[in-house]
């Protein structure tokens, strides 16, 4: 089954959501050890929802796709 770009732009935002939920909820309780730990791997899973969400966009097409509408005008 494969995901349309608008499916997958807002899986990863949602993703991105709550890891940063998490990562703001558990610093607040960084001497303890398990809080800590889950505020790192919140923290890096914000970074790869962050990315995945940045290539679901292709700067080519929309460069392109302006400059389209700029000649029609």
């Amino acid at each position: 089954m494969k995901f349309d770009k608008e499916l997958q732009r807002e899986a990863a935002k949602v993703g991105m959501t709550a890891t940063l939920g998490v990562t703001v909820a558990t610093s607040m309780f960084m001497k303890n050890k398990t809080a800590k730990k889950a505020h790192v791997v919140a923290g890096v899973a914000f970074c790869a929802f962050s990315l995945w969400h940045t290539m679901l966009y292709d700067p080519k097409k929309k460069k392109t796709k302006e400059l389209i509408e700029v000649k029609e005008s």
